[in-house]
């Protein structure tokens, strides 16, 4: 997920950048607004965070330019608070609006839901989709199996902890499966073929994990 973060105030930025890689965001920063204008022209930007006062360009005119050329979501952040500076910044194009000062795992979660992350997550090139139960790859539908979303979805769940072939038969199977422990690893060779033979990982002995990323 591509993130552009626009502020002429290089401590915000910076705070803000380290908040939202923590969170597997891929961040572009931008000090005003001819730079955001660049960098969106030059590289494939999922949400613009833009600050409303920055120099150049504000990031009004940042959101209106940014909103002919494409389908980017945009959330301004604002010292202003009154009503009708959000009813503006609202008709201007942007999907959401967050006055200054803010709390930055708030800004985080208002990123999230207006990117619909709470129900899809991202990593890299894969988009899981948990409503839908799909797992795209470079948007395109890899066409997982029910067994192979819900292997996904617990190795998600876990993610940072060796998973033993038991605890992932109980978890997408049922404690009631009878069958062979080895169904795990024929259905997670399956799902390696997908995904990328990189992203689960094999602890001899042990069990399986995901492999974190910086992708």
């Amino acid at each position: 997920m591509n993130i552009l973060i626009a502020d002429d105030e290089p401590f915000m930025i910076k705070i803000l950048k380290a908040y939202f890689e923590k969170e597997s965001f891929n961040t572009f920063l931008a000090q005003d607004g001819e730079e955001a204008l660049e960098i969106f022209y030059t590289n494939k930007i999922d949400l613009a965070i833009l600050d409303w006062m920055m120099p150049k360009v504000n990031g009004m005119q940042v959101c209106k330019e940014i909103k002919k050329q494409s389908k980017t979501k945009v959330l301004l952040l604002t010292a202003k608070d009154e009503a009708e500076d959000e009813l503006i910044a609202l008709q201007s194009g942007a999907d959401e609006y967050v006055s200054k000062p803010f709390d930055p795992r708030v800004l985080i979660v208002r990123a999230k839901k207006l990117m619909h992350m709470d129900t899809q997550i991202f990593i890299g090139d894969l988009k899981i989709d948990m409503e839908g139960q799909k797992i795209f790859r470079n948007d395109k539908d890899l066409q997982a199996t029910n067994k192979e979303f819900h292997i996904m979805k617990y190795l998600i769940e876990n993610r940072g902890i060796i998973i033993t072939r038991k605890a992932l038969l109980d978890g997408v199977w049922g404690f009631d499966y009878m069958g062979e422990e080895r169904t795990v690893d024929t259905h997670i060779r399956r799902l390696r073929e997908k995904i990328g033979d990189h992203r689960i990982k094999t602890h001899r002995g042990m069990g399986y994990s995901l492999e974190e990323t910086n992708e």
